[in-house]
């Protein structure tokens, strides 16, 4: 069985009050380190992903930033709902096990029309767990900017970005564990990327039927299952202002055998 080693990350505190506004112009943006590029979500089986796709976080005493940036020559979205099924679109998404205790795990998904869908799971799908569509993130900011035009297939864009601000107190509840974190604590996080094959019609888009998405992760999964907790990546939480120095990782995590598939 093929071993796998959950990324990590070192997460910074910001500089300045950031404004949710989906360019990720602040000088905080712009010195916080940024993830790898992301792989297919079963590692080393599959190609590597077509567009590029990069990831950063922040946090001060309020909120746990997230900002990634996600090259998509066309871009496109249907849903307008909020707490629509968003990876029925090309989407990113966003995971946060605080504890680390494979349980209690919350669930944030967005598409490029800004559309958000939060979730909270207090086990496993493939353990019994029901997802809870009533949550929410109270307070949560988000936004995204378009680099080219959204939905008109005529033209070839650059991508988008996504910009996420949630608030500590949102997730307290089912934290367990400090939260906002104290420095040195680490959660468990995942992120995915949605993308769907289309066709052109009429100057846009219509997903091909039938037809299985892309599913593209920071910290590799080894399966087709977004829900095996214990896989995600690691985040590290620093004192450190960012680009007012570096920190050191604690222990490094341990190599997990990949999921056997559902």
């Amino acid at each position: 069985m093929s071993q796998i080693t959950p990324e990590q990350y070192m997460c910074y505190r910001a500089k300045e009050a950031l404004t949710i506004d989906g360019h990720l112009t602040e000088a905080s943006w712009k010195r916080a380190p940024r993830t790898p590029l992301f792989v297919d979500i079963e590692g080393d089986k599959k190609p590597l992903p077509r567009f590029a796709t990069r990831v950063a976080m922040l946090w001060d005493d309020d909120y746990f930033y997230f900002g990634a940036d996600m090259e998509e020559p066309h871009v496109w979205g249907t849903l307008t709902k909020r707490d629509s099924v968003i990876c029925n679109d090309n989407d990113f998404e966003i995971f946060i096990d605080p504890d680390d205790d494979g349980e209690h795990y919350m669930e944030f998904e967005i598409n490029p029309l800004n559309v958000a869908w939060d979730l909270y799971l207090p086990k496993q799908y493939n353990r019994g767990g029901e997802a809870d569509w009533g949550f929410d993130f109270e307070g949560i900011k988000h936004a995204v900017q378009i680099d080219g035009t959204l939905n008109c297939s005529d033209d070839v864009d650059r991508g988008w970005s996504v910009e996420v601000a949630i608030p500590w107190s949102s997730m307290e509840k089912y934290a367990g564990t400090a939260c906002p974190p104290n420095p040195g604590d680490r959660w468990r996080v995942n992120f995915s990327r949605v993308e769907w094959e289309f066709d052109r019609y009429k100057g846009g888009y219509l997903k091909r039927e039938g037809v299985p998405c892309d599913n593209w992760v920071w910290s590799p999964m080894g399966v087709i299952n977004m829900h095996e907790p214990h896989m995600w990546g690691y985040v590290q939480f620093s004192a450190i202002t960012v680009g007012e120095g570096e920190d050191a990782f604690s222990a490094p995590p341990a190599a997990r055998p990949a999921p056997e598939a559902p």
